[in-house]
């Protein structure tokens, strides 16, 4: 009896670990491209880059996580790394990088939006660090970056009010 609960708990922490957004997407360099499709399933995007590609695993728009798996010429993981983090979004260079380099980056946003009050659209994507976060991406009409920051997402904001 002991044996079999065991075995239905280490089962459990498997899975529990397969899905994790934080863990789930990890990939050993040196993994061949093949095999990382075969596990991960079909990339949202995939972004060529001078030393290879990357393959773009995003669960926006409601998810909070977003991996890049980088290969190398031979189609190989050189790395993988969750980049929906603060670290990486000021990473985000005013007025040098434009919608093409947020994308390669981050993946594609949750939502692109525009608001009367800015002349351009504004992508935002969505996160967590301890809270539910968003951060917004200002672009002008060049698609240049000229403005980014993070806020908070108040779920159940609506449900406060009424």
């Amino acid at each position: 009896m002991t044996k079999i609960v065991l075995a239905a708990f280490l089962a459990a922490l498997l899975a529990a670990c397969a899905g994790n957004p934080l863990t789930g997407y990890a990939v050993q360099p040196g993994t061949p491209r093949d095999a990382v499709i075969a596990r991960l399933g079909q990339p949202t995007r995939v972004v060529r880059l001078p030393e290879g590609e990357r393959l773009q695993y995003s669960l926006q728009p409601m998810g909070q996580y977003a991996w890049m798996v980088d290969l190398d010429t031979s189609g190989r993981v050189l790395g993988s790394r969750q980049v929906l983090t603060l670290a990486d979004f000021n990473r985000i260079e005013v007025g040098r990088w434009n919608r093409a380099d947020v994308e390669r980056e981050f993946g594609p946003p949750g939502i692109v939006d525009v608001v009367a009050s800015w002349n351009g659209p504004i992508m935002t994507y969505r996160w967590y660090d301890g809270s539910d976060m968003f951060y917004h991406v200002y672009l002008d009409q060049a698609s240049v970056v000229r403005r980014a920051h993070q806020a908070m997402e108040l779920r159940g904001a609506r449900e406060l009010r009424d």
